[in-house]
């Protein structure tokens, strides 16, 4: 997925989020897949509905698509994904279609004149991890390297799309974080407090786990 303009440093941010995921073992990754939502600044619900649906210039540094486009976006990726990872699990070697992402961009899907609930796409995403986490964590190292053809990239592997979705979702959390801060100020750093009890607190900016 590109974007026409990048926050400062998310270039080499995106490729160092890419080569971290892929390296992890299966355990790490899978809780790292789980995350979903939790990579979210909570202060999304904080933002007016006018603030939800501002699209931004090319040379903004926050990406153009309104808060409200982006999270419908992610929330179709990952009931694309999802069937993917239930394919390969289900069928053998089977070829995957490709997704037009940019048509559902073009369509009436993520507009403002609809006013779908960004809740509603926080709750698919979640809902979609935390019910494919459950079928992960069930899975021998041999079905992690089920195959699957596809179009354009060939054969992947269905750790490939695990791979993929959880960065696809960190990569987009870039510019959703850069909007937010842009309409709210930059988020809280965590409290020593905190850090102490190895979590986070309601408006840290790090990604501890808790």
């Amino acid at each position: 997925m590109t974007t026409s303009s990048t926050p400062v440093g998310a270039v080499a941010g995106h490729a160092e989020i890419g080569r971290e995921i892929d390296a992890l073992d299966t355990p790490a990754l899978i809780l790292r897949y789980r995350r979903g939502v939790e990579n979210f600044d909570p202060r999304l619900f904080d933002l007016a509905d006018d603030q939800i649906d501002t699209a931004f210039l090319p040379d903004s540094g926050v990406g153009r698509w309104p808060v409200r486009f982006l999270l419908g976006h992610l929330a179709d990726a990952e009931l694309v994904m999802t069937f993917r990872i239930r394919r390969i699990l289900a069928e053998d070697r089977p070829v995957l279609a490709v997704w037009d992402e940019m048509a559902f961009a073009d369509s009436p899907l993520y507009t403002p004149g609809l006013r779908q609930p960004i809740a509603g796409y926080l709750a698919a995403i979640h809902t979609l991890r935390r019910w494919t986490t459950e079928l992960l964590m069930a899975l021998t190292p041999e079905q992690w390297s089920r195959p699957a053809l596809h179009p354009e990239r060939g054969e992947i592997t269905l750790r490939d799309v695990v791979v993929g979705t959880t960065w696809h979702l960190e990569h987009h959390n870039v510019y959703l974080q850069a909007k937010i801060d842009r309409f709210l100020g930059p988020r809280a750093e965590c409290a020593p407090e905190e850090q102490a009890r190895g979590r986070c607190g309601p408006s840290c900016g790090c990604h501890g786990e808790p």
